[in-house]
C-alpha cells in the first residue's frame, strides 16, 4: 500500500480515514479489470461500483445534508487511479455526468440519480465542441423553444462515456443573452431520435470517447436543469468540484509511479550495487516525493475549502489541477527513466501511467487555461 500518512492531516475527519481504508480493500479485491474491451470494462466497473455502494458518493440522496463531499470524491479518485486508471475514469465520469443534477436538478430530475447511483445507468457530461474547446462561452450547439419542447441541433466532441452513456447532460445555446449568458443545461436520454454517435475516438490511453451529433433532438422543457440561461453557472459550479478531483486522480497516478520506482531502484543492481545507492537516483526519488506531497496539499486544501462552506473554489481548484497534473507528468517521467528500457515496454505499469497521465493536463481545462483562471482571480482581488 502507498504512503497513507497524509490521512493524518487536519483536512480529514475520521469518516474520511475509514473510507480510505475501505476503498483500498475494495480496490485490492476488484482491480485491475481486463482492458481489452474498453466499453465492456467500463460497463462492468460502473455496475460493480454501483453494486457495492461507491457511486452513492457521486450523487448523494436528496435528503443528504450536503450534495457532494469533495474530500470523499478526491480520496476515491486518488485510490482508484493508483490501482486502475479505467476504474478512476468510470467513477469520475459517473460523478461528472450526475453533478449538474445533484447540484441544480429539481425533484423529478433527481430521480434519475437513483439509476446512476446503483450503476444501472451511465451518465455523461456533454460540454466540449470542436471549435470552442475550453472557451465554454463560444458553444454553438443550439436549443430553440417550440411550445413545451426544445429542439437541439449541433455537435459535441471528446465526450467521455460517449457511445455507452444512457443519459447526457448537454449544454446548448438558448439565447437569453450574449456569450456565457445565453447557455442552458439539458438532461437528454441517449435513445432520443436525432441523437447520434457520429464517431468513436481512439486515444493514447483508451477510454470510451465519442463525437455526438444532435439533429432536431426534441426534449421536453422540463429537461432544462436549473433555469434557462443558467448553463454557464451550472457548468462552472460542477467543474469547480470535479476539477479538484482530476488533480486527485493525477496524484494517484504519481503515487503509483513513485511506488514502482522505489521498488525498482531497491532491487536493480548496476555497477556492483543497488541503483538506490546512486546519489542521482536519490535526487530523483526526493524530487518525486516532494512534488507528490505538494500536490496533495493543494488538492486537499481545495476539497476541504469547498466542504467547509466556500461558495466557490475556482482559484484553489485550478491551482490544484495545474500543479498536480503537471508534476504528476514529471514524476511518472522520472519513474520511466529509472526503469530504463523496461519503462517503455508495453504492459509495464509505468508505461501505462505515462500514457494515462497525459490527457489530464488537457481535459476539464488545459494547464494554460488554469493559469489564466488563477491570474484573473488574483487580479480581480478574489
Amino acid at each position: 500500500m502507498s504512503d497513507s500518512s497524509f490521512l493524518t492531516w487536519p483536512f480529514f475527519d475520521d469518516r474520511h480515514r475509514a473510507l480510505a481504508e475501505r476503498i483500498e480493500r475494495w480496490c485490492g479485491a476488484n482491480l485491475p479489470v481486463d482492458h481489452h474491451d474498453v466499453d465492456g470494462a467500463c460497463r462492468e466497473l460502473v455496475q460493480k461500483l454501483g453494486r457495492d455502494g461507491w457511486l452513492n458518493h457521486t450523487a448523494p440522496d436528496p435528503d443528504a445534508p450536503s450534495p457532494l463531499d469533495v474530500r470523499t470524491l478526491c480520496l476515491m479518485r486518488e485510490t482508484l487511479a493508483r490501482h486502475d486508471g479505467l476504474a478512476d475514469f468510470a467513477f469520475a465520469m459517473q460523478g461528472l455526468g450526475a453533478g449538474p443534477i445533484s447540484l441544480f436538478g429539481d425533484a423529478e430530475q433527481r430521480r434519475s440519480l437513483e439509476r446512476t447511483r446503483t450503476g444501472k445507468a451511465i451518465a455523461a457530461f456533454a460540454l466540449t465542441e470542436r471549435q470552442s474547446g475550453s472557451d465554454i462561452a463560444a458553444i454553438e450547439t443550439s436549443a430553440r423553444r417550440e411550445g413545451a419542447f426544445y429542439i437541439l441541433d449541433g455537435e459535441k466532441t471528446w465526450i467521455s462515456n460517449g457511445g455507452i452513456a444512457d443519459l447526457y447532460i448537454v449544454f446548448a445555446r438558448t439565447g437569453e443573452g450574449p456569450g456565457a449568458k445565453g447557455l442552458s443545461a439539458f438532461l437528454v436520454a441517449a435513445d432520443l431520435p436525432g441523437l447520434r454517435v457520429a464517431e468513436r475516438l481512439d486515444v493514447t490511453a483508451p477510454h470510451p470517447l465519442a463525437r455526438l451529433t444532435f439533429d432536431g433532438v426534441r426534449v421536453p422543457a422540463a429537461a432544462v436543469i436549473g433555469a434557462p440561461g443558467e448553463g454557464f453557472k451550472i457548468a462552472m459550479a460542477t467543474l469547480d468540484i470535479f476539477r479538484a478531483t482530476v488533480a486527485a486522480a493525477a496524484l494517484g497516478f504519481a503515487r503509483r509511479a513513485l511506488d514502482e520506482a522505489v521498488a525498482r531502484v531497491r532491487t536493480r543492481t548496476i555497477f556492483g550495487g543497488p541503483l538506490a545507492d546512486r546519489q542521482i537516483v536519490q535526487g530523483y526519488v526526493a524530487d518525486m516525493a516532494t512534488d507528490i506531497d505538494a500536490a496533495a496539499l493543494l488538492v486537499y486544501r481545495a476539497a476541504w475549502a469547498k466542504d467547509t462552506g466556500a461558495d466557490r473554489v475556482t482559484r484553489e481548484a485550478s491551482m490544484a489541477k495545474l500543479f498536480a497534473t503537471e508534476r504528476a507528468q514529471q514524476v511518472i517521467d522520472k519513474a520511466v527513466q529509472l526503469h530504463g528500457g523496461e519503462g517503455v515496454r508495453r504492459g509495464c505499469v509505468v508505461e501505462r501511467l505515462y500514457r494515462e497521465i497525459r490527457a489530464l493536463r488537457i481535459y476539464e481545462g488545459a494547464s494554460e487555461v488554469q493559469k489564466v483562471v488563477i491570474a484573473r482571480q488574483l487580479l480581480a482581488g478574489a
